[in-house]
């Protein structure tokens, strides 16, 4: 459903359509306002819209419009889809939503324009069963689509729309779609709120924000422009504050969103803060069943090292084929500070060959010079060599910790416990922070839950977005850690002493 802004929206006195030329903004401001709103009302663009326009009206081949949800996004892009099929001779607009469901809702605003106008009736037809807007007189047509359809290869458009692409498997189809519009001078339009860390989309947006040119800052807006690519963001900054709606405010443009709306919504029972983050802030948040939030993580950050020498424990995550194999030292100078070292992190040839054990005996051998490893925790299935070489060539301890749900729900509780009480601190290791934010907490049916892989299907089939497995032996040092320090340490220490 379209929203209007709390204040009166009046029709304007306008000059006649026909006295201006298409495809400038102000043409498409005086279009739209005879047209109607499904809540009876004209159709008065957003000024963020008409500023999108500019650019993409100037001929730019790459848009993007990020923004938060309910800036009303979906009832922008109906209604350029329809002009453009009114004006473009021969028009070629394909619309691909995430799923089938967005997609109909996509075509449901468009249509909604055509059919709330006498006009427009008149020559554009809409055909429900195939989600198709058809321009009889030019020709022209949009058609509507579920990206994951797998049919947009043999598109050669004039106007392509991604929506809502941050939901989207992966960017093949925007891929696809850019390498074809030399054909025809075709634009490509990306509107979208934030993704997810690390996925295809918001590297994506990073690269962008890095490499093309600021032309306007504001708080809460970047516009950034080259002849190749504009990029319009409404977003809280990154070291903004999320719960101040007056700052949440900027980074919703639509003028019916006001900062009481936001504090509404904010406070209601169901909101999580990952959720607010995400979409009404428009910053890049792991999903709610995350099993660590960014800003957790980052609050745990130590900048000072383990210190040289100092013995300490290392947990390691044996994968031979497709998993990486990871090892993670762990110090300890109470109970109450624990520091996780930089992580060795080695990737198999996921050729389905092995990776060579010795590069995991260097990976442990690197870490023991540094800082001798008196106790190294890991699951020995299928590394029992390994775990001899490490007790006779490093002289250290080697405790079997078995991956079963049993022992995994108690390292996930420790590990947990010992985030949330600012225990566990680390030292800002890329590997390490990547396996953390990759992981999901999965419940289990007996209660407790385990750190584990988001599916293949939410990170669009990536590798390495789905890598938890220094996290694994993060957790699985800690918890033996945690629970043996303290206790006739000597022992332990007693093979290098």
């Amino acid at each position: 459903m379209t929203i209007a802004p709390a204040t009166s929206r009046k029709r304007r006195p306008r000059a006649d359509a026909t006295e201006q030329h298409p495809f400038t903004v102000e043409h498409f401001e005086t279009w739209a306002a005879e047209l109607e709103l499904d809540n009876g009302e004209p159709w008065i663009v957003e000024p963020y819209f008409l500023l999108y326009l500019q650019d993409y009206f100037a001929g730019v081949p790459e848009n993007w419009l990020l923004v938060p949800e309910g800036n009303a996004k979906t009832t922008n892009l109906g209604g350029l889809v329809v002009y453009i099929v009114e004006f473009r001779p021969l028009a070629a607009v394909p619309w691909a939503a995430s799923s089938r469901d967005q997609a109909e809702i996509g075509y449901r605003q468009a249509e909604g324009f055509v059919i709330r106008s006498e006009r427009l009736k008149k020559f554009i037809k809409c055909q429900e069963g195939y989600r198709r807007i058809k321009n009889t007189e030019t020709g022209g047509r949009m058609q509507v689509f579920a990206a994951d359809a797998g049919t947009g290869d043999g598109v050669i458009p004039t106007d392509a729309f991604l929506d809502e692409l941050h939901r989207h498997k992966d960017l093949r189809l925007y891929r696809t779609w850019r390498g074809k519009l030399g054909k025809r001078g075709g634009q490509l339009s990306t509107i979208s709120t934030a993704g997810e860390p690390g996925g295809e989309f918001e590297t994506t947006r990073e690269l962008i924000r890095q490499t093309v040119p600021v032309v306007e800052r504001r708080p809460g807006f970047t516009r950034c422009r080259s002849n190749g690519i504009s990029f319009h963001e409404y977003a809280v900054p990154e070291d903004g504050d999320v719960e101040d709606m007056d700052v949440v405010k900027l980074a919703n443009p639509f003028t019916g969103i006001t900062v009481d709306d936001l504090a509404e919504k904010r406070g209601t029972a169901t909101m999580t803060l990952p959720h607010w983050r995400r979409f009404t802030c428009n910053l890049a948040t792991r999903a709610d069943s995350a099993a660590v939030q960014e800003i957790e993580w980052a609050a745990a950050f130590s900048a000072d090292p383990i210190p040289e020498d100092e013995p300490v424990w290392a947990g390691l995550d044996v994968g031979w084929k497709w998993d990486t194999t990871s090892l993670v030292p762990l110090w300890m100078r109470d109970l109450e500070y624990r520091l996780f070292g930089p992580a060795e992190v080695l990737t198999p040839p996921r050729d389905g060959t092995s990776l060579d054990p010795h590069l995991v005996e260097k990976a442990l051998m690197t870490v023991h010079a540094r800082n001798p490893i008196h106790t190294l925790v890991m699951d020995m299935t299928r590394a029992e060599q390994l775990a001899r070489w490490a007790e006779d060539e490093l002289g250290c301890r080697v405790v079997d910790r078995s991956q079963g749900n049993a022992m995994a729900a108690l390292d996930y509780e420790r590990f947990m416990e010992a985030l949330r009480e600012g225990w566990l601190r680390h030292s800002g290791d890329l590997g390490l922070t990547r396996h953390v934010l990759n992981a999901i907490a999965r419940g289990l049916s007996g209660g407790g839950a385990r750190f584990d892989r988001p599916s293949s299907t939410r990170q669009g089939g990536d590798q390495e977005a789905r890598v938890i497995d220094a996290l694994v032996a993060g957790a699985m040092v800690n918890s033996v850690a945690s629970e043996e320090f303290g206790k006739d340490e000597s022992s332990m220490l007693a093979a290098w002493v």
